[in-house]
């Protein structure tokens, strides 16, 4: 009785070209998902600086609706008590920041006043950005009655890595 057992399986050289094929993939698949950070970053800055816009308009048609157009004074948005200056919200915490409801733990970001409210801006900047400034979203209160705040934001995809 001739018992013949067959193998089964992959012979070496198929194994290596496997390994290098996953090699060749991976090699062109992984700079296309790092640069998905930067990208989720620059997007994350955008929808901030439109939720300070929206908050910023807000809480101004709630300061003429009230007469609350002073150089100072305060408004309140959904039980929170708002800064004002000049019918828009302070560049301060608790101003823009409370306005558009940004938690720096909860979102993520770094949020630094400057020393003079009535003249420095406000920033917002997006944790895990090589370089902070260069992912940064800049509220400058109003300086007089006929003046706007300034909003700016100066990230890009490529500065928010």
């Amino acid at each position: 009785m001739n018992l013949r057992i067959q193998q089964s399986g992959f012979t070496l050289i198929e194994l290596i070209m496997v390994i290098v094929i996953v090699g060749i993939l991976a090699a062109v698949a992984l700079p296309r998902f790092a640069d998905l950070q930067g990208d989720a970053r620059h997007a994350k800055g955008q929808a901030l600086v439109g939720s300070i816009r929206s908050a910023n308009a807000v809480a101004h048609a709630t300061a003429l609706a009230r007469n609350a157009t002073g150089a100072t004074g305060t408004i309140t948005m959904e039980g929170v008590t708002i800064n004002m200056v000049y019918g828009y919200p302070a560049a301060t915490a608790l101003g823009i920041i409370a306005a558009a409801n940004i938690d720096a733990t909860r979102d993520n970001v770094t949020i630094t006043a400057g020393t003079d409210p009535a003249t420095d801006p406000i920033t917002v900047d997006i944790n895990g950005a090589g370089t902070l400034a260069n992912c940064r979203i800049s509220y400058t209160a109003a300086a007089s009655a006929s003046t706007q705040p300034v909003i700016s934001f100066n990230g890009s995809a490529s500065n928010c890595l």
